[in-house]
């Protein structure tokens, strides 16, 4: 058996499923033995055919004397993923829409997932399951009941989102904003702008491009599109297509008035922040693109299930904490802070740690995000983690005066298990391998 005639097994579905996990192997599963720097698939084979698989994909170096199933040997194996899930994707005829940006890509994708509601069922990334390993993952995933899917895409370079595209062929394709996020992998603006447009240039003619127009960076992307591809675009801040105005943030709802070919519509938002309001519209426009109506799409956001740790609010014992520690850039930190501080008027704690892959920026911008901290009205300040430091020195040069550095999340609650009071509101927020909500579970 060869490549050929398992992606043809798979798409004839005579395999109950594809896996690259040996902890989730099924009956009748196709198990591909992926390799990375620190693990190795192939040490789990014969484990994957003792708990039922059908047959492993693995390298052509494999060695092993396997005897309980049907061993494929290919150049590659993620490569062969990749080939594997493109095939299965090519079996449906449904609107699939391709997510990236610098920052709001995880919130814009359950909103999209919300509206397209109206159609059906919607398969969506899970978590933030957007690379080489976790898209085809969530191709993988579809089945006839889906009538729609809205997939994540990431980038750690350039080339990588057009190559991710040609997997998921999107109909529909949303750049949500450019910004220093990746600059380290990229060293310039313009860098990250061009692998972002890399989505926007996958997008044939029939196909839809929505932009947001209130960034330089992605509204400059219309030049990118292909002749018979559709354009949305948003904004709050200059004309488009959807235009966001009367923006009213409360402590558990985001509400604006958008226009859209010279009507105006009220629209609730279930999640808080004015940056919000953008990925909401980015979402309405995929449902535009699709055949949802107005009415359909105002409602879908409404059933909104978030990814969690996407400012997530848990009170608890008269302490409000917001746990938005899923990820982190400047632009989003700076979000998040002002987001808070229009939201609430009691005493706010700030416990924020580093921010990753912004190369020779990342000094200034940790000591510029200190400031804003303190901007912003916050009265206490904790940080976690070496760049944290600057970010410490950042609010202490502004003026602020209670500020706690320290190396360890058992630091950071110790800290806070003493200071807190109640009515207070604590905002989490760093880089995801900071894992902030370490300090949430020990308080």
């Amino acid at each position: 058996m060869d490549l050929d005639k398992i992606i043809q097994d798979v798409c004839a579905k005579k395999f109950s499923g594809v896996t690259t996990d040996s902890r989730k192997i099924f009956q009748g599963a196709l198990f591909v033995a992926l390799k990375g720097e620190k693990f190795n698939g192939e040490d789990f084979v014969e484990e994957a055919f003792k708990k039922g698989a059908t047959a492993a994909l693995v390298s052509k170096n494999f060695s092993q004397e396997i005897s309980d199933g049907v061993i494929v040997k290919v150049d590659d194996t993620l490569a062969a993923y990749q080939q594997i899930a493109s095939a299965w994707r090519d079996k449906f005829n449904i609107p699939i829409v391709a997510i990236t940006g610098s920052t709001g890509k995880t919130t814009t994708k359950d909103l999209t997932a919300a509206v397209l509601g109206a159609l059906g069922k919607v398969l969506k990334t899970s978590a933030n399951f957007n690379n080489e390993i976790g898209v085809p993952m969530t191709l993988l995933e579809l089945g006839e009941t889906h009538k729609a899917a809205v997939v994540e895409i990431g980038m750690r370079g350039l080339g990588q989102i057009a190559s991710l595209a040609k997997i998921v062929k999107p109909t529909i394709a949303i750049v949500t904003n450019v910004n220093e996020t990746h600059i380290e992998l990229l060293g310039s603006m313009e860098n990250i702008a061009k692998a972002k447009g890399e989505l926007v240039e996958a997008i044939h003619a029939g196909g839809t491009v929505i932009l947001n127009v209130d960034d330089s960076y992605t509204a400059a992307m219309k030049n990118l599109v292909k002749p018979g591809v559709k354009i949305f675009t948003h904004a709050q801040e200059t004309d488009a297509d959807l235009r966001a105005k009367n923006i009213v943030i409360t402590n558990s709802m985001t509400e604006f008035d958008m226009n859209f070919e010279g009507n105006e519509y009220h629209v609730d938002l279930p999640i808080i922040g004015k940056h919000n309001v953008s990925n909401a519209m980015a979402a309405i426009a995929a449902g535009l693109a699709c055949g949802v109506s107005l009415q359909q799409a105002r409602q879908g956001l409404l059933t909104l299930v978030t990814t969690r740790m996407r400012f997530e609010v848990i009170r608890r014992d008269r302490i409000i904490i917001v746990n938005d520690a899923y990820n982190a850039s400047p632009a989003s930190m700076r979000a998040s802070l002002k987001t808070t501080a229009e939201i609430y008027d009691t005493r706010k704690i700030a416990v924020l740690g580093d921010m990753f892959e912004l190369g020779d920026i990342s000094e200034k911008v940790h000591r510029e995000i200190g400031a804003y901290v303190f901007e912003n009205g916050f009265e206490v300040l904790i940080t976690l983690g070496e760049l944290g430091k600057f970010i410490a020195e950042g609010a202490k040069d502004a003026g602020m005066e209670k500020i706690f550095m320290t190396d360890s999340h058992e630091d950071a609650a110790k800290i806070l298990r003493g200071i807190l009071q109640h009515d207070d509101v604590v905002l989490f927020k760093a880089s995801h391998g900071m894992h902030m909500e370490k300090v949430i579970e020990l308080i």
